[in-house]
């Protein structure tokens, strides 16, 4: 299940406000698991489901949509930086008309890269049926504008896909000796699921994705499940710890080649808009946000900074907790190079750092576009 401070740390990067209004009615698809589901399982006979309380309670209405949030969750969030309306589930009677040409949301709580994961849950849509119902959307929109036109528009639009993290926690990790464990020692396996990642992406770009922002997997072993599950002391779980840590940075690798192939190179998102200087997991807040007392005996939806860092009102909006995480308040912290231009006949492929320091989240701006996301004519 996300966490709320993963989600956090990801939103500075997907920062699209200030995208030239010929882009503003960028049609978005979203591929992945329940870091980004927005309801597709509502509509499938499964244990993942994101239909009850905790969820949804930060909605006007506090009832549970279908996201595996308190309210919004990021393919949200970049849906309003697009100036457009947050893309319906594939599965919903809804997206139909009109609705279509806005995009579609295909992911489905629980699934991996690989199709053996997220079996537990009985029923859900691996990634392969989340491409072959990509595939389907194109059909049924050639229908409505031309296949000229749904070909052009498939093009210019942008996609997100959230992969990897299931593989570890609901496969590999799942129980004590599991197949796959035993199949693979852990960099065996991370091998393994990457090459598997690659044809995944490779079909996107096949089905005409050109623009694909890739989330790595954040720290798994921090997630609420794991938490309540095996730490007594609310510490985080060192070995799926390990397999994040070692997984993120063989899928930068794997970009950079994939972007060498389709003709494009780009950086992470650091560069620009972080000083440069080592990872920071303590130390004193930024100016601006006052510290408060840790939280000892509620358990949270997620976890908190190492040191116990400003906690917004829980019943605030979640945009309005969003701003006072992210302030721009010193020149260097907002971007200064110009990403590359004229990349519209290549595959764009970049990687959402899920890194969790507070350092990071607390001071990347939100209202200042990273680098990482910039998208080209």
């Amino acid at each position: 299940m996300a966490s709320s401070w993963l989600i956090l740390a990801l939103l500075p990067a997907l920062c699209l406000g200030t995208l030239p209004s010929s882009h503003a009615a960028r049609a978005f698809f979203v591929f992945g698991d329940s870091l980004v589901d927005n309801g597709n399982n509502n509509y499938l006979v499964t244990a993942a489901r994101a239909d009850s309380p905790p969820y949804g309670i930060d909605t006007p209405d506090h009832r549970a949509t279908g996201r595996f949030s308190n309210g919004k969750n990021v393919p949200d969030i970049i849906s309003e930086h697009l100036g457009a309306e947050p893309v319906l589930p594939y599965l919903s009677p809804e997206l139909d008309g009109d609705k279509m040409l806005v995009g579609a949301n295909f992911a489905s709580a629980g699934v991996g890269i690989l199709n053996d994961t997220g079996i537990q849950f009985a029923n859900v849509i691996h990634i392969s049926k989340q491409l072959l119902y990509f595939q389907q959307y194109q059909k049924r929109l050639s229908s409505l504008i031309g296949a000229e036109q749904t070909a052009r528009l498939v093009h210019g639009s942008l996609v997100l896909i959230t992969l990897g993290g299931n593989d570890f926690v609901n496969n590999y990790y799942l129980v004590p000796y599991s197949a796959r464990s035993r199949e693979f020692s852990l960099p065996d396996y991370i091998n393994y699921i990457l090459s598997e990642y690659r044809q995944i992406l490779t079909r996107l770009y096949d089905l005409g994705a050109r623009r694909v922002l890739v989330q790595g997997v954040g720290p798994i072993g921090c997630v609420p499940a794991e938490l309540a599950l095996h730490s007594l002391d609310g510490s985080c779980d060192r070995e799926l710890q390990r397999a994040a840590e070692m997984y993120n940075p063989r899928l930068m690798a794997l970009l950079e080649e994939l972007n060498a192939r389709y003709g494009v190179r780009l950086r992470d998102g650091h560069p620009g808009v972080l000083r440069p200087g080592p990872l920071q997991r303590h130390g004193a807040l930024h100016h601006g946000v006052q510290p408060l007392r840790r939280p000892r005996h509620l358990r949270v939806l997620g976890r908190l900074p190492p040191h116990g860092a400003r906690q917004p009102p829980h019943r605030a909006a979640v945009h309005v907790r969003i701003h006072r995480l992210h302030r721009a308040h010193e020149p260097q912290h907002r971007p200064r190079r110009r990403p590359p231009q004229g990349a519209d006949a290549h595959m764009m492929i970049y990687l959402i750092d899920p890194t969790p320091a507070s350092s990071v989240f607390v001071h990347r701006p939100i209202d200042q576009p990273a680098a990482v996301m910039f998208v080209s004519d």
